[in-house]
């Protein structure tokens, strides 16, 4: 009974069920180690998960087999940070998933406002102050069929907790990545400024990105031209100019890639969007990602040839410096 007891331990990282303070003090009895002190100082209670107008436990927080998004991907998402109490671009966030939503003709049961309320709500009711809000809306509970018209309502679905894209030395050092041969979807298929519970294309890009031993990969599209990386916006630097892929070349509207053109425009960078090929940004002075999860990191090698001096270069960590100051006095208060 306790091997068994051992081995849902630490094949779950935690105690399966409610976390109750006799548990935690039980794992570390169990495994010899502190793991039971450890998930005490991360959450001393479940966390609390938005559903369809109320907050449940997290072992309570279910969805129907039946839902749309489960079965075919068929919903849209948004990720959100929370940074020293406030929701940073919330705003944004919210438009975007309402443009991801009339793109695939799914009516989200909730307002704007209500959105924002909730949202807000579930960082308080989880005592987060910073941290990473997944917005969640599928097209509901269905049939096993394909028709999205016997859907009769949407669900909403906010989860508000933690996260770790990318190793922390990465951000320091800089990262390598490779481009793979997965490109990105087709306008005319599935449009990639939607932002779709349907993230296979991302996903077998990643799986390569994964093969090749690295934690991130470029995306071509169609013709050839870079459109981003699997979950992350691409920029280089050359000279005095910040360039990235236009959205017309698959790049996602993304919040972060915005904001970055903004604070390289604050200290005098040319901003362009332009077609950029392989030898762009193997030549390139500097080169670094953006995403709501990413944030900003510096990449350093790309396809085996080295960015620059194999450093994060100067506009890159200055950037970085303009971003982290603007996200931490900027956003939607939480506990106003």
């Amino acid at each position: 009974m306790r091997s068994n007891r051992r081995e849902q331990l630490l094949a779950d990282g935690r105690p399966a069920g409610k976390l109750e303070l006799r548990t935690c003090l039980r794992v570390g009895q169990l495994l010899g180690c502190a793991v039971g002190e450890a998930w005490l100082s991360v959450r001393a209670r479940d966390m609390k998960v938005f559903i369809d107008g109320g907050f449940v436990e997290e072992h309570e927080a279910k969805v129907s087999v039946f839902d749309h998004g489960l079965l075919y991907g068929d919903g849209v998402f948004e990720g959100i940070r929370a940074y020293n109490g406030r929701v940073f671009k919330l705003k944004e966030h919210i438009d975007r998933l309402f443009y991801s939503a009339k793109a695939i003709l799914l009516d989200i049961p909730m307002s704007h406002e209500e959105l924002v309320r909730a949202t807000v709500e579930a960082c308080r009711e989880n005592n987060l102050r910073d941290g990473y809000i997944r917005l969640v809306v599928t097209r509901g509970v269905g049939t096993l069929g394909l028709n999205p018209n016997k859907c009769k309502r949407g669900s909403v679905i906010i989860i508000a907790d933690k996260i770790q894209v990318y190793p922390p030395e990465m951000y320091e050092r800089g990262m390598a990545i490779v481009t793979v041969a997965t490109t990105r979807n087709l306008h005319s298929a599935v449009n990639p400024a939607i932002k779709s519970l349907n993230y296979l294309n991302n996903i077998l890009a990643k799986i390569e990105a994964n093969n090749a031993g690295v934690e991130e990969a470029i995306m071509l599209n169609a013709e050839g031209f870079v459109a981003e990386c699997t979950a992350d916006n691409l920029f280089i630097v050359k000279g005095r100019q910040l360039l990235t892929p236009p959205l017309s070349a698959g790049a996602l509207y993304g919040i972060t890639r915005g904001v970055v053109m903004d604070l390289g425009r604050e200290v005098g960078l040319q901003i362009g969007e332009p077609n950029l090929t392989r030898y762009d940004v193997f030549n390139a002075d500097e080169c670094f990602l953006t995403g709501t999860g990413a944030e900003l990191i510096p990449v350093v090698k790309v396809d085996g040839r080295v960015i620059g001096d194999g450093r994060p270069g100067p506009v890159t960590r200055k950037l970085v410096e303009q971003y982290r100051a603007l996200t931490n006095t900027t956003g939607e208060p939480i506990y106003a």
